[in-house]
Order: C-alpha cells, then structure tokens, then sequence
C-alpha cells in the first residue's frame, strides 16, 4: 500500500495528492479490535496506525522546537482510553497539523463536552464545516480520534468518495493531547449489541402518516382509503411517503398468524386489497403489530411454546399477555414468521412492532429463572424474535421498534420510539448521538395542532427523524398543513455531538436489564419537555453552506455565533423563516427576539454575508434551499441557480441586493413569475409552475461605480 508523504503533511495545500493518497490508503472493512492504537513518533512526524491501516498523519511545528511528549494507555477497563499529549516548554504553542483518514461513515464532531459557551442540539447533512468539532468519528470501526480540550482545533473535510473519507486538522495550544478511544459506543458508551460493521442505518426520509392517535381503534377500511386520497393530493408530492395504519384492525384476541393476516369486519375487502390501495395512491403501506400473545386456549395447549411459571403453565403479564419463548425456534416458526410473511406478500413495507418493551420486562424479565433454569440467555431469546421479524419482511423495508429505547435491539430495528405516548421533545437532545447511528430516533406522532404544529414539524425535520403525521385527513384541506409541507422531506443527518447533550436519561440505559414493568416511562426512556431549546442543521452543498437554527422557547435573549461553530470574525445575514423577515447583517451575535404565538418557534436561516447578491432563502422547505436547489452560481454579476420545483405550490426567491447593484433583468424559464417586491435589501420572487419539476431562473445585475 502507498502511504501519503511526508511533503504532502508538509503542504497541505496540495490537495490532489492528498485525494489520491486518501484513495489508496483504503482497504477492506473488517471488524476492529479492541485494543490501542499504534502512535509512531518520528522527529516532527507523527503516524497513528489501528486495526492494520493508517488513520492519522501529521507534523508537529513550534519555533523552538522545544517541548515534551507525555502519554499513557488505559487498558484497566474495556473502555480504553489512549492520549498523547505534547507540551511547549516556550511562549510559542505547539502546532499540529495532518490529515486523518476514515471510512465512508465517518464525520467530524464533538466528543466531549464543552466547558464554556452554550450548548446547541447539533445535527449536519453533508459535510460539518463547523468550528466546534474537535473529533472525526467512524462509524464502521466504531473509533473516534480527537483533540483535548483546551487548545484550538479544526477539522476540515477535504475528500469524500465510496471508498474513504479525509479530513484535514489543524490544531494547536500550549499542550496539545491527542486522544483515541476504540469501540466508543460499544464500550464507553455501554451499548454492547452495536457492531456497526454489520449494518447501515437508513438513510431516506421516513415521512408518513400513522392512524393511531385521531382514530384509535376506530379504524375501518373506509377511513384509510379516504386518508389515502387527500395525502396522495396535499402530501405525497412533497414528500410524504408513508401510510401506517395501527390497531383497530386485527381479529381479538390476536396472536395466531390468521388473527393478524385476516383482519377483522371493519376490512372486508382484507389487507391485501387495502395494500394495494395504498400503493396506488403513492405511498408506501405500513402496518403495526405487536409481540403480545393473548388467545388463552391456544397457550395452554402448546405450554412449549412459551415462557411458563413455576408450575409449568404459560406465565401470563399485564400488556403482554402470555410471552412467545424466542429460545424455542418452534415457537417463532409457529407463531412470528408466518404473520410477517404474510404482510410482507401483501405488499406491506413499513412495520410498527409494538410492545416490545413489555416482552422485554413483564415477560423476559420478569421469568429470569425460566431462561436462567435451561442456560439460556433472555436477551437472545428476546433479539430472536425480533430478528425473525427483520428476516421476513426483509432488509429493504423499514422496522420501528416501539416503544421506548431497546438497546437490545441495535442493528436489528431501522427505528425506535424513543419515548412515550406523545411528542418526545427532549429525547430529541437526550438521545441525540443516537441518531442515524445507531438507528432512527422516532419522537413520536406529530399533531398538526394550532400551538404545536410548528415546533414539533421543525424540531423532527432538523434532526433528521423520523416524522410521522396523525390528523384526520380533513386538516389537510386547510392552511394547518403548512409546516408539514415545509418539513418533509427529511433530510439525512449526522450528529454534531457523539455525547448525549442531555444524559439525565441515557446515563440510566443498563436499567433495562432490572425493569419488570413496562407501564408507563421508565428512567431511562426519552421524556417530553426539554431545557435545550436549539436546534442546529449544518447544510453543505458545493455550492453553498446553510446553517438552520430552530428555537422553541425564549430562554436565549442573544445567540453568539461561536456557540453555533461559526467563525465570530465574520457577519452573517439572519431570516427568519416562518415569517419571511430579514433581521439583517450581524457579526459576533444576534438577538432572535420574541416567538410569534402563531408558530410557537422560530426557524433562523444563516448565511455569510457576500459583497454580491446572493440568495438568503427560499420558502419550499426548512432546509433554506438546501433541499430543492440543485445549482447555485454567482457568475459575471449574474446570480442564477436550479430549483427543483413542486407543482402548483408557490415559490419564491429571496435576495439581498447590496446597493451597488442595480437589477437588470431576469428570466425565469419552468415556472411563471408571479410577483416581485423590493423591501430594504431585500427583493423576492413570486413564482408558480403548474407541475413538478426544475426551475432554471437568472437575475442580472450591474455594478454601479461607487
């Protein structure tokens, strides 16, 4: 293997050998060890080599070339920790600068908390260009090197392909101390079923439509179709993909295969039909299930099948009902797979399995000594079943696990309810670094209701979750749809923290193996209201870079631009979204203001100030632009660009005109300009297209002499 040079450390500007070296310092994903790395000292050169490859290069630079190395390796835990640190022994500071080398799932972070400045949910689509990163996470070795605190640090990425990710790092203090710990989440994070290298985590928007908290049970065949109909109209051309329909339509009581596979009366044309409906409307059907068992007769004719008590009967818990033995593979071949085989010949795609908790803690749990009596482990009976589920309906359909966190479950469930009946605010920050790595977080239905529709459509959307909508279908007839359509669909996002910015609930997660109860949340399980009221979506695009703050409450009276990674030396436009005002130019900080009780958040859209016109925002989704435009360009004082446009939605353009230029003209060729309006610096564009699809637009302008 060719290794990069040490003259490419040297000139990290050469950026084409630096690509080429990335390319071919790739080789086969494998598990990683356990176990320290390799840091090999040369002089001013620095390699750190782990698991056969290498993962970073750099060279040190101080003045004087006076300093002292100290490290230590601690192996005492299975958490390991291994530091290198280098001290100046002058006034000048020790300068590291290099490249590391990830996988194609790694991303600079934050690993450790900050001890100053406040703290913001942070999540990123495309590359983090963000100044508080101070880590590169892999996710396929599950390692992350960083830089300690304090000391100045940043990490740029520089080359991205299907075969490595390079970053480039600059770092430099008095002390600087590089820091590598292997098996982060597995370990030090207590999740031991994480193997990232045998799963991905999914990465298309879930965005759908779940029945359970408008109608309950009272679901029939009727009002799925009539939901169908108005989401293929208002929704599905903006995103909305998914139709999940929850109880109220299996036969009671359930647990046979025929009791789920042949609804009851409400569905007489059956599931199979229903499917297909759905799927003629544009959407993707999705189902819910549960792992109760609760058919009596059935139980006590086939005790081998299940977990019994004491006496030999099939023990019976509340929620549960009598619990499938998932260490008898009679039981799952019985009972688990045919339900599943059956949905997924119907053509179902999305699966909702539902208390899962519950057979976890009133069945397993609860009849340790069950397990314990035939040397078999509870926690493999429990992913069997599970895993029999994902085998049947197959990789390419997507499972939420629900409800509440099931670490058990990593790398077999695509999402999980991290929360309670209701919208999971805080889960949102407490279970942050848990999103899209280790599986979708799912905060729960969303209500398009007048005071929470906003918050909780922006706070799904900008974290990359899963977003599933419950109204009867006759909301999205009115203006109370507007935040979904500006939310969906979600974009595909990374952490910003690979800490829980709230640990007051995950620091409790090896609870799970204790609870014998499922009823109602447990310490561990995501809560409702949150302290954190920001949060932050980093959107790089080659031809632009969004930041997207949302804040739902007023606790912040000014916002420093540091504390959103940004560079404080520079000014930046602020627009709030949802009522189309531009606050203006600022640098260091700005001050949101007061939140309109109409939308009960707000939706900032940061830009770095050009001395041209350029786009400050557009109204089609929270992304600012990030989602539909697909080119972007200011080019001989013209500012033009490609939108992706959704038929008959309005569209429209904001500009900021600085006053030394005058427009010309414009064009605007795959929708019909509407209207345009001039406010202070900024001009809008009113635009409408009568179907889906781009919008080629140009404005012209001319540089007036000062």
């Amino acid at each position: 293997m060719q290794k990069i040079t040490r003259l490419q450390i040297l000139i990290p500007f050469l950026t084409i050998l630096i690509i080429q070296s990335c390319k071919e310092n790739q080789e086969d994903i494998t598990p990683a060890p356990n176990e320290p790395a390799e840091f090999i000292l040369d002089n001013k050169i620095i390699t750190i080599r782990y698991d056969g490859q290498v993962i970073f290069e750099g060279t040190i630079w101080n003045d004087e070339g006076t300093y002292y190395v100290d490290h230590k390796t601690d192996q005492a835990t299975q958490e390991i920790n291994q530091v290198y640190s280098w001290t100046s022994n002058s006034n000048n500071p020790v300068t590291i600068k290099g490249i590391i080398y990830g996988s194609p799932g790694s991303f600079p972070c934050e690993v450790d908390r900050r001890r100053s400045g406040r703290i913001i949910v942070r999540h990123s689509a495309g590359r983090s260009l963000s100044q508080l990163n101070h880590a590169v996470y892999d996710r396929e070795k599950d390692c992350v090197l960083s830089v300690d605190f304090p000391g100045y640090t940043r990490i740029i990425p520089i080359h991205s392909d299907s075969l490595q990710k390079c970053f480039e790092i600059t770092t430099t203090g008095n002390q600087v101390g590089i820091r590598f710990r292997p098996r982060y989440y597995q370990k030090h994070r207590g999740l031991s079923f994480y193997e990232p290298w045998t799963y991905k985590t999914w990465n298309k928007s879930v965005a759908g439509w779940c029945s359970w908290f408008v109608y309950f049970k009272e679901i029939d065949e009727e009002k799925i179709r009539k939901v169908a109909d108005v989401l293929n109209e208002q929704l599905v051309p903006f995103g909305l993909e998914y139709l999940q329909i929850d109880d109220g339509y299996q036969q009671e009581p359930a647990g046979l295969p025929e009791t789920w596979n042949i609804p009851n009366d409400k569905f007489p044309s059956g599931l199979d039909d229903l499917s297909n409906y759905i799927s003629g409307k544009g959407l993707k059907p999705g189902i819910w299930t549960y792992t109760s068992f609760h058919q009596d007769k059935f139980a006590e004719e086939n005790p081998d099948l299940f977990v019994t008590d004491d006496e030999g009967n099939p023990a019976y818990g509340r929620w549960v009902g009598y619990s499938i033995d998932g260490s008898n593979p009679d039981a799952i071949d019985k009972i688990i797979r045919p339900i599943y085989q059956g949905f997924r010949n119907m053509g179902w795609q999305y699966f909702k399995v539902d208390a899962l908790r519950h057979l976890r803690y009133e069945g397993y749990n609860s009849h340790a000594d069950y397990f314990n009596n035939r040397n078999t482990s509870l926690v493999e009976a429990y992913r069997n079943v599970v895993s029999a589920i994902r085998k049947e309906i197959g990789p390419d359909n997507f499972m939420l696990g629900c409800w509440g966190i099931r670490p058990e479950l990593i790398g077999i469930i695509d999402g999980c309810r991290i929360g309670g009946d209701g919208y999971c605010y805080a889960g949102l920050a407490q279970f942050n670094s848990f999103n899209n790595v280790i599986w979708r977080n799912d905060p729960d239905h969303i209500e398009l209701s007048k005071k929470e529709s906003y918050r909780s459509c922006m706070v799904t959307s900008l974290t990359g979750s899963l977003f599933m909508l419950t109204d009867k279908p006759e909301v999205y007839l009115t203006d109370r749809i507007e935040p979904a359509k500006r939310c969906i669909p979600v974009l595909f996002t990374v952490p910003g923290q690979i800490y829980d910015v709230d640990p007051s609930r995950s620091m409790y997660i090896d609870r799970v193996d204790s609870e014998v109860s499922g009823d109602g949340q447990r310490i561990f399980d995501g809560g409702m209201e949150s302290p954190y009221n920001l949060f932050l979506l980093e959107i790089k695009k080659p031809y632009e870079y969004w930041i997207v703050l949302g804040r739902t409450g007023e606790k912040e009276k000014d916002i420093a631009f540091v504390d959103m990674g940004l560079n404080p030396l520079d000014d930046y436009h602020i627009f709030e979204f949802w009522s189309k005002t531009y606050l203006g130019a600022f640098s260091k900080r700005f001050k949101p203001g007061s939140i309109n009780p109409k939308y009960n958040c707000q939706l900032f859209c940061i830009l770095k100030k050009q001395d041209h016109p350029q786009l400050l925002v557009s109204n089609r989704h929270i992304s600012c632009g990030g989602l539909e435009i697909k080119d972007l360009y200011w080019e001989g004082n013209i500012l033009g660009g490609i939108s992706e446009l959704v038929g008959h939605d309005p569209y429209e353009l904001y500009i900021y005109e600085p006053e030394r230029y005058s427009l010309q003209k414009y064009t605007f060729e795959g929708a019909e300009l509407t209207g345009t309006l001039k406010t202070g610096h900024v001009r809008v564009f009113k635009l409408l297209s009568g179907s889906s699809g781009p919008l080629e637009w140009k404005i012209i302008y001319t540089l007036l002499r000062k």
